[in-house]
């Protein structure tokens, strides 16, 4: 169920804005990992994420508090094929890659595609 996604607060902090300045940071998915696995960035800072999917599965990139994430993967256990329109995430075929721009704090990315997370995709956001 998407009701408790409204879409004005997440526990990742809020999409960004494009006027704001940003640093990118490019992010690969690719089987079981993401590369790089931990982020440095400050609280308020605006980060442009290009995410790519190097692998050859289909993966998702989350932005959201550790707890938020592990509730929403039960949620994709039980409909794994779940798309997200969300701007605090993509999921993503092979060969695509998209752009999020995200304003911080938060906590971890993931991969909710069933059993990806707990075979350890995920990442660590690390506010300085």
């Amino acid at each position: 169920s998407h009701e408790q996604h409204s879409h004005e607060t997440y526990s990742a902090g809020e999409p960004g804005d494009p006027k704001n300045p940003s640093r990118t940071i490019e992010i690969e998915m690719s089987e079981m990992k993401f590369r790089p696995f931990r982020i440095d960035v400050k609280r308020g800072e605006q980060i442009r994420f290009i995410v790519r999917n190097v692998g050859t599965e289909d993966h998702e990139f989350l932005l959201a508090s550790t707890e938020d994430n592990l509730k929403h993967a039960e949620a994709m256990k039980k409909n794994p094929h779940m798309e997200h329109d969300d701007p605090n995430g993509v999921r993503l075929a092979p060969k695509k890659s998209a752009e999020i721009l995200w304003k911080f704090g938060t906590f971890e990315y993931a991969c909710l595609i069933p059993n990806h997370r707990d075979y350890g995709m995920t990442g660590r956001i690390i506010i300085k």
